[in-house]
């Protein structure tokens, strides 16, 4: 399996062809890497068992430093468990020192020598899965898998004894495969997909065929055997493949993504929806892009609001990537989007994100006065809610309950702004009849007369008489 870079690198635009010729293509993510090595690791069974998290200095999109390098710690932690701890060193050129910043943290909650033992070995994989295995080791294999054996043992296999257990294994496998032929077929059943299949037995099956052939590969990165699988595979079965590789993280997921895409023309919405889910799920904003970049092309009649529905599922865990999604959006997009982003946002007070989701043109539609509301409340924020209505008025001009949050909130230049836009002051007075709004009075006050000003200054515009009619 390939390593997994910290820097990326492309072929030469001076010859392309020529694949030992790359150039610098910039740094991934660090969620980009960590989801990757959370994904081999989860694949090997070497998940720590408690947690395995990612420091928040590397949220939202901050990239691998130049020329980083990374190396792994383990010890027993000061009160239980034991630790692994994963960290980042380079050299910073702008302070002129070597920078050393934890970037994941690993813990398991057994204390035992066993537990040490594991801990180490999972440190091991880590440093492979960046530095490589220069050299074919035997593997190291734990002795009974029950969960409460506190006397296990860890042992070393030589490449003869690792051979030696193999074809044992293996002779014992087929002497019993016919035996196991029934239960295997009612395992595969019961469990659906070659995916739960594997997830809840704990092994692969007896018989596989070249779809789960073509899913393993996917899920254990085998880009050459993918391309040798998947092409056989994609009358039947190309909306499960897509989405399984759209959620496999990594360079790898990206290339058989792209590979799927370039051979089919046509996915049903629900399943490009799913792919660009799993896609967001693993928090990688180039396969989020891409994929968005190609939904018209790849959907037939895609729904107008589908980029921002995907910007609105991506806020909910990734909210880097649907900041990302809305700069990516048209106009023409973000004007069909669904109004909840605005609330959404609204809750961050993330000035930068609404002013662009207000000058690209979406509605307050049925959140409007929850959006109001937020920004609103306490006088905190009323500033960004002017500076909204400022930019444009996205509110509907017979939105009453969003005038009301506002008045509720005594925010008078908002209210202000609301009726410059078009709201009907008098409408609203009868409306609000059948919703008190007792203690409000000074606000209510001040609205009436600034409705009062707006009512004069409408009558003293002379009317302008063409036709027969007249524009005020």
């Amino acid at each position: 399996m390939n390593v997994i870079e910290l820097e990326r690198w492309k072929p030469s635009a001076a010859d392309p062809r020529d694949p030992r010729k790359l150039e610098y293509a910039g740094q991934p993510t660090a969620q980009e890497v960590f989801e990757e090595l959370k994904h081999r690791l989860a694949s090997m069974g070497y998940l720590p068992d408690e947690y395995f998290l990612m420091d928040s200095h590397w949220e939202n999109g901050r990239k691998i430093p130049k020329d980083a390098d990374i190396f792994c710690t383990t010890d027993y932690g000061g009160s239980e468990g034991v630790y692994l701890d994963v960290y980042l060193k380079w050299y910073d050129e702008n302070q002129k020192k070597s920078i050393t910043k934890s970037f994941i943290t690993g813990k398991t909650l057994g204390e035992n020598g066993n537990d040490l033992d594991r801990m180490f070995l999972i440190s091991s994989a880590i440093t492979k899965a960046f530095h490589g295995d220069h050299a074919t080791h035997g593997r190291y294999m734990k002795i009974g898998g029950v969960e409460d054996d506190t006397g296990g043992a860890v042992v070393h296999l030589s490449q003869q004894e690792q051979k030696v257990i193999i074809e044992a294994l293996v002779e014992q496998r087929e002497r019993q495969e016919q035996a196991m032929s029934q239960a295997e077929q009612l395992l595969r059943r019961m469990t659906g997909s070659i995916t739960e299949y594997v997830n809840t037995v704990g092994m692969r099956p007896l018989r596989m065929s070249g779809y789960d052939k073509t899913i393993l590969a996917i899920q254990d990165g085998e880009l050459s055997a993918f391309k040798d699988l998947y092409p056989q595979t994609l009358k039947d079965h190309a909306d499960d493949l897509l989405i399984e590789a759209a959620g496999r993280p990594g360079t790898v997921g990206r290339k058989m993504t792209l590979l799927l895409l370039a051979d089919v023309e046509q996915f049903s919405e629900p399943t490009y929806c799913a792919a660009c889910q799993r896609a967001i799920n693993i928090n990688d904003p180039e396969k989020v892009t891409f994929l968005l970049e190609q939904a018209e092309s790849h959907v037939p009649k895609l729904s107008p609001s589908f980029h921002g529905e995907m910007a609105s599922y991506a806020y909910l865990d990734h909210r880097f990537i649907a900041t990302e999604i809305i700069k990516q959006c048209s106009e023409e997009q973000i004007a069909v989007a669904p109004s909840r982003l605005l609330e959404q946002f609204a809750a961050d007070h993330d000035h930068r994100t609404l002013s662009a989701l207000v000058e690209k043109g979406i509605s307050g539609g049925s959140s409007a006065w929850r959006t109001l509301h937020m920004l609103t409340y306490e006088g905190r924020d009323s500033w960004i809610a002017e500076d909204l209505l400022e930019k444009r008025m996205w509110v509907e001009t017979g939105d009453y309950g969003a005038l009301h949050a506002c008045v509720q909130n005594d925010a008078v230049d908002v209210c202000k702004l609301l009726l410059d836009g078009g709201i009907d002051f008098d409408v609203y007075q009868q409306w609000a009849k059948n919703h008190p709004c007792d203690g409000h009075e000074k606000t209510m006050q001040a609205l009436e007369d600034h409705w009062s000003e707006i009512q004069t200054k409408m009558a003293q515009v002379p009317a302008q008489e063409n036709g027969g009619m007249t524009f005020g």
